[in-house]
């Protein structure tokens, strides 16, 4: 979402208010949930939990599920199996109970081009009932969230793509609505609007206890969750805190890149006697106190065997490549 993959968002999920640290009653519990699509499965037994006031985030490469999970949620399809409980309780998915205190952002654009941008956000008030007084109040703030202020009286079609993003998000906030779901929420927001919607989100769950699950496949965005779910190929891989799920990777992460990769590989294990693997035409290697390590890497092999070689800190892209052994960004057909 953000205009450039290498920013560091600002630490959003440090704001968290008491509320979701618990062990009290979830808000949204998801059990079992499965569904095929064309003969293929798309989600396998998926489940997990939302604490009231959390930020939770479904990580995972294109395809792999996510969207599916929220269209279940949502009640735009329904499932072939699967349990969901509110407050405990259990619900239909997209039932009354669920609608009632939710605010969803789809990945597909679904604003009417033809209307304004203040007709958008009046008709959304006027579908969720809201008294007059407090409409106007409603689509005010969103006119201000969405920066949109200026051009609230121009057709929707005449944005651009990060405006009537940022239109959306603001149109779902409009209810105040207690759980917040997006779907690949900032896609193509740049980096100032990105900063922006994520701090606003903040301060709702700090102020009002808003609860926000969301769909990604950046890294860097599911860093600023409270909690992680890792999806892959519809199945649930992990789940935990940021920084828990990268304390599974040991020290850094060496990527070299080689015309061979797998002969380079196997050569790292001859020469220096180095586990790595072959990622995405990348050879990675984990390894406490990596910088000690370059050096031996150039010295043992002939030159130019190395086309390039870098060293970071794990993030949890790496994690995923350490639990799934791909990596994020390769897309899957489930969708």
């Amino acid at each position: 979402m953000p205009a450039a993959d290498a920013a560091t968002p600002a630490p959003v999920a440090a704001d968290a208010p008491p509320a979701h640290r618990g062990s009290g009653t979830p808000l949204l519990t998801l059990r079992g949930l499965s569904h095929t699509y064309a003969g293929r499965k798309v989600l396998d037994g998926l489940g997990f939990s939302v604490q009231p006031g959390e930020i939770f985030g479904l990580l995972g490469p294109n395809g792999c599920g996510k969207s599916t999970t929220l269209r279940a949620l949502a009640g735009l399809l329904v499932p072939d199996a699967g349990e969901l409980l509110l407050d405990g309780q259990a619900v239909a998915f997209g039932g009354r109970a669920l609608r009632n205190r939710l605010g969803v952002v789809f990945q597909s654009p679904s604003l009417d081009q033809r209307l304004s941008v203040r007709e958008n956000l009046e008709l959304s008030a006027q579908l969720q009932r809201l008294p007059r007084e407090r409409a106007a109040q409603s689509v005010k703030h969103a006119l201000e969230l969405a920066q949109l202020a200026d051009r609230a009286y121009e057709r929707v079609m005449t944005l651009s793509g990060g405006m009537k993003r940022r239109l959306e998000l603001a149109r779902a906030l409009l209810h105040e609505p207690q759980l917040l779901m997006m779907d690949e929420p900032t896609t193509g927001l740049d980096e100032i609007s990105y900063r922006r919607s994520w701090d606003e989100l903040a301060r709702l769950r700090a102020s009002r206890g808003l609860t926000v699950l969301f769909t990604t496949h950046r890294a860097e965005e599911a860093a600023l969750c409270d909690r992680v779910a890792i999806v892959d190929h519809g199945k649930l891989v992990a789940i935990d805190t940021p920084r828990a799920l990268i304390e599974r990777v040991s020290g850094d992460v060496l990527s070299l890149e080689a015309s061979d990769p797998e002969g380079l590989c196997a050569e790292l294990q001859q020469r220096l006697s180095l586990p790595a693997q072959v990622v995405d035409g990348q050879v990675l290697i984990e390894r406490e106190r990596g910088h000690e390590l370059i050096p031996r890497i150039i010295e043992a092999l002939p030159a130019g065997r190395v086309q390039a070689l870098s060293m970071h800190r794990p993030t949890l892209a790496d994690v995923f490549v350490k639990l799934t052994g791909h990596a994020l960004g390769r897309d899957q057909e489930a969708s």
